[in-house]
This record gives C-alpha cells, structure tokens and sequence, in this order.
C-alpha cells in the first residue's frame, strides 16, 4: 500500500490516470443510449456546418459557372457547325440549282443539233463566253476552244437562236469571235453572208451590213421578181466556206425598194440574242476529201 502511495505521488502519472478514466467515461456517455447530443456536441455540429456552408456555397457556385461556361461553350460550338451546315447547304443550293440551269441549256443545246444533224453533216462544238469586247468599231467576243480543239479561222458561230459570227483568230486555248452586228458594207475586211429564205429557196441576197440604230441587219441585192416577203426566215446559202448552208440568220421584218430602184433591201431582225452570252457553238462542217 506504501508502495501504491508512493507511486501515486508521481504527479504525472496521477494525470494519466485521471485522463484515462475520463476518456473512458466520456466513451460510455456517448456510446450509450441517449434522446439528443450534448452541448459540446451540438456546438461542434453548428460549426462543422456553417462552415462547410460557408465554403461550399461558394465551391457550388463556381461549379456551376464553369459548368455554364463548358454549357455556353458546346452551344457555341454547335451554333457554329449549324452556321457551316446552312452555309453549306446554300452552296450545294445554288450549286444545284445551276447544274439543273445548265443541265436544262445543254439539253435544249443537244436538241437543236440533233436537229440540225438531221439536216445537215455538221458537228457543234460546245463554246463557253469568256470576255466580251462591247467597242462599236470591233465588235468581238472570246470562247474557250482554241487551236487544240481543232478550231479554225473562218468556222462560224451560232447560239441556240441563231448565227452569232466567225471565228476570226485562234490561240492554243481561246479563239476570238467577229459577229455578224460588227459587219459594215463599207469595210473591205468584211465579208458578206450569201442569204435566202427558208420558205423560199428562189430567194438570193447578200447579208452585208448591222444598223446600230434599229438593231437590225441589211440584206441587199435582192432582184425586183424575188418573192422575199415579211416574216420569211433567212438562212445562210452556204456558197462559201465561212458560212456553212442553213444557218439561221433571222426573220424579215420589211422589204423596201433601193436607192436605184433596180434592186430591192430587207430589213432583217437578227435570230440571235447579242447579250446575257450563254452556250455557243463552234460549227464543224466535214472536211472535203482531197
């Protein structure tokens, strides 16, 4: 017992003592049964709790913007593709819609040769416009077909409608077009179309010269007896090499006495559009065997 005194005069060990049974009656407290928390308890609960709502609040608060930023972000994204899609999709219209427009232009383009062909041994050429030349004095145009396409100078050149003009030189890749409206009976370098009429072939005349003012084409040297009449269509004699047999020059719109009296001239509206160039056509005529 002196023994047990005397160890317990030992204060630090006294402490570790009374600490331990206190531990182990605190653990008894709490682990037994009981209908609510101590004070200390709930103390400590209330301030667990403001505080981790303190921080999370804040925590959420940024979690959920950078999640409306990741959100916006996708919506932009997809806002984008929709913009390339409808940008595409208007290309692919447009793209559309000319294949059909020029599908629609080559059909009506093949008819017109296959009827032709019915008539007469020629082959056409498909001619794309690629610059005009508007000067009064040397009405031309360029096309796409040059040398290496067998394009050669002198061949005419019509439109679905009619006779356009006459391939007046050719480089290896282009070839420039002399139209009928630049003809001047005054121009030695300007060569008449020997003309008569589809309806009726007693009909000679000689297409020479364009009047810039009515827009329409002089055929003259016309006999007194010719039967020529408004509304004949002319067409090419085809007694030279440059102006094939029986293309479509265009409609009389009058026919009038001359200047001597001895010959009559035709007022001729042209069958062709000289505007708003769309497809041309080179003519082939078969080559005369040697």
């Amino acid at each position: 017992m002196l023994k047990l005194f005397k160890l317990l005069g030992n204060k630090r060990l006294f402490v570790i003592l009374i600490a331990l049974v206190m531990f182990i009656a605190l653990m008894g407290f709490t682990l037994g049964p009981r209908a609510s928390l101590s004070l200390p308890e709930k103390f400590l609960r209330d301030t667990v709790g403001f505080v981790q709502n303190i921080i999370y609040k804040p925590a959420g608060y940024i979690a959920g913007l950078f999640k409306d930023i990741g959100n916006m972000r996708e919506i932009y994204e997809e806002n984008q593709r929709l913009k390339i899609a409808l940008a595409q999709y208007t290309r692919e219209k447009a793209n559309y819609n000319f294949i059909e427009k020029q599908n629609k232009d080559l059909q009506e383009a093949l008819h017109f040769t296959e009827q032709q062909k019915n008539k007469f041994n020629y082959s056409y050429h498909i001619a794309q416009v690629i610059s005009v030349n508007a000067d009064v004095v040397n009405k031309t145009l360029v096309i796409d077909l040059g040398e290496r396409d067998g394009v050669k100078v002198g061949q005419s050149v019509i439109s679905i409608d009619g006779m356009i003009g006459v391939i007046s030189h050719v480089s290896n890749f282009t070839s420039t077009v002399k139209l009928i409206t630049a003809m001047d009976a005054k121009d030695p370098n300007s060569n008449g179309i020997a003309a008569t009429s589809m309806n009726n072939h007693q009909t000679f005349g000689i297409v020479e010269s364009y009047d810039e003012t009515t827009k329409t084409l002089l055929m003259t040297q016309i006999k007194q007896d010719d039967p020529i009449k408004k509304d004949d269509t002319i067409v090419s004699l085809g007694d030279t090499d440059k102006y094939p047999r029986g293309l479509i020059i265009g409609k009389v719109l009058s026919v009038q006495e001359s200047k001597f009296g001895k010959t009559k001239t035709a007022t001729i509206k042209p069958a062709a559009e000289f505007q708003d160039w769309k497809q041309l056509f080179v003519v082939f005529t078969p080559e005369a065997p040697k």
